[in-house]
């Protein structure tokens, strides 16, 4: 028997995308949508365009900024809300797709990170890649028989060098996470790497290596069967990422809208949820602004640490970290390629000595004029270069983050290694985001198994009817959350 009632708890996009998906599951089910914030998306809708002295426009982004082809859940999303003229795409051949740097402190300038070729013997960055390449290829089995999870850095340490773990292992995890690698879980972040190092008895290189093209595309095709894709798949060939020419806002508000326009559909905003009482057929609760609902079962896309709140005899939601980022866009006045190389950005690694460095706490640095140029409206002689600052994450643990303007730009003058100042920007807008991204920390998985063996015990009062998604559960990226959401109900 369908739910008869079903209460979707955050409005974040997991939460848009779970109502989204529910709502065409269950039609004869009311689906009800309730978030303490007056605008819904979360993280996801921050995105502004703003009006330039010259007449023209920029669009920011405070949050993520561009996909990746591999989210087919975001794919189909894209085509079940008609949003296809909308995507804007980076090829593969451009600048953009195939320049990333990275930047050691200590060490002024920023070095190109080398494809998966023996390129990087020529690299500046080869004293930190062959160590832990050599090491891989001519060091055994040696994951201990007792470890079934460990961080990140353990792993690349296990596997291959420290000095390979630090410096790219770390720069790696504060592009995705904003978080030390140390306290990352392999497994939760990186699970590809244990298989390839189980496949290759060992040796991570060999089981790439090893890895059966014929069953990876059979794999593909019965994924694929699953979407509904339309066009997009023709659409993203040959694409190294995306995204919409009014920012990641668009897809956000496209999911609104739509829910807005369904019959079975509520949105109840600027509600905070103060109280869940399962019953034994249905669940009380109680907002600060209307009446009780009785929803018969009950999606949570709440943070965890929100959700323990109310649901305190749950298990291990409040387990793991959150990272904290301060994200600022700068748009200068002189043409792409000038100030910053052709490229996607850079990643800054770990400190040789900790997280104690002075060097303003940049996590990294993306340049949005070479992937996102399309999303601007500028006049035919005026050319821009805009770019994203990400600070915070580790570094709040160990100093406080100084997001001054002169400070910022000071640093991005010696990350860059040059004489003169950077010109000042025309403009300039700082997002701050508090706990905005989970760590899953080592034996993550193993506990999002028990909460989930939890969730649909027939002797707990939920029995079955409560989910629990979103990135503190199952992935952080953008993808991760609408693939959740897409999934949610369907044991119901």
């Amino acid at each position: 028997m369908p739910p008869s009632h079903i209460a979707v708890l955050g409005g974040g996009l997991t939460g848009l995308s779970s109502a989204f998906h529910l709502s065409r599951r269950f039609p004869s089910s009311v689906v009800t949508v309730v978030d303490r914030n007056k605008k819904l998306g979360g993280w996801a809708a921050n995105t502004e365009r703003v009006k330039l002295p010259s007449g023209g426009s920029v669009v920011l982004e405070g949050g993520p900024r561009t996909l990746r082809p591999n989210s087919y859940a975001v794919l189909e999303l894209i085509h079940l809300l008609g949003l296809s003229d909308a995507v804007i795409t980076t090829p593969k051949s451009s600048p953009a797709a195939k320049n990333r740097y990275l930047h050691v402190p200590g060490t002024p300038g920023i070095y190109r990170i080398p494809g998966p070729s023996l390129s990087y013997l020529w690299s500046e960055l080869r004293f930190f890649i062959t160590p832990g390449v050599i090491a891989d290829l001519f060091r055994g089995w040696n994951r201990p028989p007792d470890i079934v999870d460990e961080s990140f850095e353990s792993f690349l340490e296990r596997r291959g060098h420290p000095d390979t773990a630090r410096v790219l292992g770390s720069a790696l995890v504060h592009g995705i996470y904003a978080a030390d690698a140390r306290k990352l879980s392999v497994r939760a972040a990186f699970p590809m790497l244990w298989e390839y190092e189980e496949r290759g008895n060992g040796r991570v290189l060999w089981g790439i290596l090893r890895k059966e093209k014929e069953e990876e595309r059979l794999k593909l095709e019965q994924t694929l069967a699953r979407y509904e894709l339309g066009d997009m798949r023709k659409t993203m060939e040959g694409v190294s990422v995306y995204s919409f020419r009014d920012g990641m806002g668009t897809l956000v508000e496209a999911l609104v809208k739509s829910l807005k326009t369904r019959p079975n559909v509520r949105i109840l905003d600027n509600t905070e949820v103060t109280a869940v009482v399962p019953e034994s057929e249905r669940f009380e609760i109680t907002t600060n602004t209307t009446n009780p609902l009785y929803p018969s079962h009950v999606v949570s896309a709440l943070p965890l640490p929100a959700l323990k709140v109310l649901l305190p005899d749950l298990p291990h939601l409040t387990a793991n970290p959150t990272s904290s980022v301060t994200a600022i866009n700068l748009v200068f006045p002189v043409p792409p390629g000038k100030l910053f190389p052709r490229g996607f950005g850079y990643l800054v690694c770990r400190p040789a000595h900790d997280y104690l460095a002075d060097d303003a706490g940049i996590l990294g640095v993306t340049f949005d004029s070479e992937s996102l140029a399309a999303q601007d409206d500028l006049p035919p002689n005026e050319q821009l270069t805009k770019v994203t600052v990400m600070l915070g994450g580790p570094h709040n643990a160990y100093q406080k983050i100084d997001t001054a303007l002169p400070v910022v730009l000071a640093h991005l003058r010696y990350h860059l290694n040059r004489r003169q100042p950077l010109p000042p920007p025309i403009l300039a807008k700082v997002w701050d985001h508090r706990n905005c991204i989970p760590t899953p920390t080592p034996g993550h998985l193993q506990r999002m198994e028990e909460l989930k063996a939890a969730l649909v015990a027939e002797d707990a009062p939920w029995g079955g009817r409560l989910e629990v998604v979103g990135a503190g559960v199952k992935g952080v990226s953008l993808g991760d959350c609408v693939e959740s959401g897409r999934l949610v109900g369907r044991e119901w």
